[in-house]
């Protein structure tokens, strides 16, 4: 573990890194608060940190008061070093927002123990938002392609359509349907359905644009939102993602196998989600029944008008 050492007194400096070396830990050596603070303000600081309360520059109960002022979600374990033996002191450090003290002259074991026992509480920290982070990720992905789930591409949905409505410009939607995907199950299997059904995400996760969003809403069908810029056709969008469908042959353990997707679309400004998403659905039956692998566009919501931009840059 890299472990921060904030002390002026090089002795004590130099002992205090003596003793964490030969216990299996990095040191980074600091001489004064402000040049603490630095270190640990930076991307990748040490989780750990052992601080002199009397230090030039900045004392280190001021270095613990201004950590714990940002938030973070990985916070680092703040140890005080001090000669202040009284009570009062203790506690006001701990107030502070210190995880614990020590006192000078320190004592080599003790150093050792409540290093072992802050390095123990960071580890757990880590795990705890490691899990939290494949938690939020499992709650907002499809298991099966990974692509956003159904809750979290309508969140993505609702965002974009407040977002041209403070700017006025447009929000494109396509409601993709896989074309005669039961035949798919009926003929290959169920594994091989799910495998053309990862294929695909894949294939329209590559055919968007970086700022597109594109979730999964249940069984073969699936959601493109595409935020529209001023200028920009959004029928040109989705038969690019229809053709690259058509024309890619998807790996599957039963072999290679082509499907095609049909693609109803709908754009509007300040139109609400429920009313874009019952018009491209309607859309998707329009394109199913004109004989599918096509886009259909619903002109039935009103487009606003939003002026031309120069550099046309996402707002």
């Amino acid at each position: 573990m890299n472990i921060l050492i904030a002390e002026d007194d090089l002795t004590s400096r130099s002992m205090l890194a003596a003793v964490l070396k030969k216990a299996g830990h990095e040191i980074t050596a600091t001489v004064n608060g402000v040049e603490a603070l630095a270190v640990l303000e930076q991307p990748g600081a040490p989780r750990l940190a052992i601080l002199d309360w009397m230090m030039p520059e900045m004392d280190g109960l001021e270095v613990v008061r201004r950590i714990r002022a940002k938030s973070s979600p990985q916070p680092p374990y703040l140890i005080m070093l001090t000669a202040k033996g009284e009570k009062a002191d203790i506690i006001a450090g701990l107030d502070a927002g210190a995880d614990d003290y020590l006192a000078k002259p320190f004592d080599t074991g003790e150093l050792r123990a409540r290093v072992e026992v802050g390095r123990r509480i960071v580890e757990l920290q880590e795990a705890l938002f490691e899990s939290r982070e494949i938690l939020a990720h499992q709650a907002s992905h499809d298991t099966l392609t990974g692509l956003l789930n159904r809750r979290a591409i309508l969140e993505r949905l609702h965002e974009e359509c407040a977002r041209a409505a403070r700017h006025g410009s447009l929000v494109a939607i396509g409601i993709c349907d896989i074309d005669h995907f039961k035949q798919v199950n009926d003929t290959h299997g169920h594994q091989v359905g799910d495998d053309v059904l990862i294929g695909l995400a894949q294939l329209l996760t590559q055919g968007v644009r970086p700022y597109d969003a594109v979730g999964r809403m249940g069984g073969e069908e699936f959601l493109v939102v595409a935020p529209m810029e001023a200028g920009i056709d959004p029928l040109s969008l989705f038969q690019r993602l229809c053709t690259r469908i058509a024309d890619h042959a998807i790996g599957t353990r039963g072999g290679h196998l082509r499907v095609t997707a049909s693609f109803g679309i709908a754009c509007a400004g300040t139109t609400p989600t429920e009313a874009l998403l019952a018009a491209a659905d309607h859309a998707l039956y329009q394109a199913k029944s004109q004989g599918r692998n096509r886009v259909a566009a619903d002109d039935s919501l009103p487009r606003q008008p939003f002026p031309e931009r120069s550099g046309a840059e996402r707002p």
